[in-house]
C-alpha cells in the first residue's frame, strides 16, 4: 500500500490514488508491491527489501548515498494478525521529500497526518516531517513507558495487599503472566529509543548541509534530550519489572511453602495412630489386650488421644 501526501495550508493533505507525486512531500509505502517500488525509484529513490531492513549492523541503518540519507528504526506496533511486535522502519530523506518504508503497523503513522501542523517544527519540508514524526513516535514510546509503569504499580499492589483472596495461585499467575508482558513491551521500547537515537544523532550530524539547519537545531537537541530521558525511564521500569518479578515469585514460594507445611503436619498427626495401629497389627501370640473387651476401644481412645496430643503441641509451636 502506498500513501502520499502534500503540504497545504500548513496541513498534510492526502493525494488521491493516480495523481502525480511530483509535489509530495511524504510518501509511505506499507509492504510495498513490485510495481510501488518502480514508482518510488522512479523518484530516485531506491527502496530497501526487508532483509536489508532487518541488518543489524548499524552500517546498514544509517548511510547516505548519491545525497539521500538512509535511516532505519526499530519501533514497536502491529501486526497483521492484531498481535504486538516491533519492526524496522526506514527513513528514506531527501532534499524534496520524505519516503517511509514499513512492514508493520505504529500507531505514530495512523495518528501523524492529523497533527503534522501541530506535532514538531511543521510539516512544510521534507526535514520537518521527518522531525515531526519521530517526535510522534517519541510521544507514543513515553506513552508506552507510562502504562506500564501503571501496570506494575497494579501488580505490586495485587502482590502485596493484606486482602488473602488476590493471593490465591491464579491471582499469582495472573501477576507473573502480566509482568512477563510488560517486561517485553520495555524492552522494545528501549530497543526502539536506542535505534531512534542514533538515527537522530546521524540526522544532527548532516544539519550543518541542510538550508534550514540552524533553526532545526534545536529541535534535533530537544529531541535527544526527551530521548535520554526515556532510556533513563526504560532503565528504571526494568529495574521494576526486576523487582515485581522477584515479589510475585516470592510469594508463590511462600504460598507453595504454606501448602507443603500443612500437608507435613498432617502426616505428623497421624503418626503416632500409625504407629499404634501398627503394634496391634503385629501377630505375636502373648498380646493380653486382644482378648479384653475393652481392647478395641482402649486402642481407638490411644489413637485419638496422640493425634490431639500432636495438635496441640503443633499449635502451641505455631506451627499450624
Amino acid at each position: 500500500m502506498i500513501a502520499v501526501w502534500r503540504p497545504e495550508h500548513g496541513k498534510l493533505l492526502l493525494l488521491a490514488k493516480g495523481q502525480p507525486m511530483e509535489g509530495a512531500l511524504w510518501v509511505d509505502l506499507y509492504k510495498p508491491l513490485p510495481g510501488q517500488e518502480d514508482l518510488a525509484n522512479s523518484l530516485g529513490i531506491e527502496v530497501p527489501t526487508l532483509a536489508d531492513m532487518e541488518e543489524i549492523e548499524i552500517s546498514n541503518r544509517l548511510y547516505r548515498e548519491n545525497g539521500v540519507d538512509y535511516m532505519t528504526v526499530v519501533v514497536p506496533g502491529m501486526s497483521d494478525t492484531k498481535q504486538p511486535m516491533s519492526g524496522p522502519v526506514t527513513f528514506i530523506l531527501t532534499p524534496a521529500r520524505l519516503v517511509t518504508v514499513r512492514h508493520h503497523v505504529p500507531r505514530p503513522f495512523e495518528t501523524y497526518p492529523g497533527r503534522a501542523d501541530k506535532v514538531g517544527p511543521g510539516c512544510d519540508t521534507a526535514e520537518k516531517v521527518f522531525l515531526g514524526l519521530i517526535e510522534e513516535i517519541i510521544g507514543r514510546l513515553a506513552d508506552l513507558l507510562e502504562g506500564s509503569g501503571r501496570a506494575l504499580e497494579d501488580v505490586s499492589r495485587s502482590v502485596f495487599a493484606s486482602d488473602p483472596r488476590t493471593k490465591t495461585a491464579a491471582g499469582l499467575q495472573d501477576a507473573l503472566e502480566r509482568v512477563g508482558r510488560e517486561s517485553d513491551l520495555v524492552a522494545r521500547v528501549r530497543l526502539s529509543l536506542l535505534t531512534i537515537e542514533r538515527a537522530v544523532s546521524f540526522f544532527g550530524q548532516t544539519l550543518g548541509e541542510r538550508s534550514a539547519g540552524d533553526a532545526l537545531r534545536p529541535v534535533v537537541k530537544g529531541m535527544m534530550r526527551d530521548l535520554q530521558a526515556l532510556e533513563v525511564h526504560g532503565d528504571y521500569l526494568s529495574t521494576r519489572v526486576a523487582q515485581a518479578t522477584d515479589a510475585t515469585l516470592g510469594m508463590i514460594n511462600l504460598l507453595q511453602n504454606t501448602a507443603v507445611r500443612i500437608v507435613s503436619v498432617v502426616a505428623v498427626l497421624f503418626l503416632p495412630p500409625t504407629l499404634i495401629a501398627s503394634i496391634y497389627g503385629m501377630n505375636f501370640q502373648f498380646m493380653p489386650e486382644l482378648d479384653k473387651i475393652w481392647g478395641y476401644p482402649l486402642a481407638l481412645g490411644l489413637m485419638v488421644a496422640s493425634a490431639a496430643a500432636t495438635y496441640a503441641v503443633c499449635k502451641w509451636k505455631n506451627w499450624l
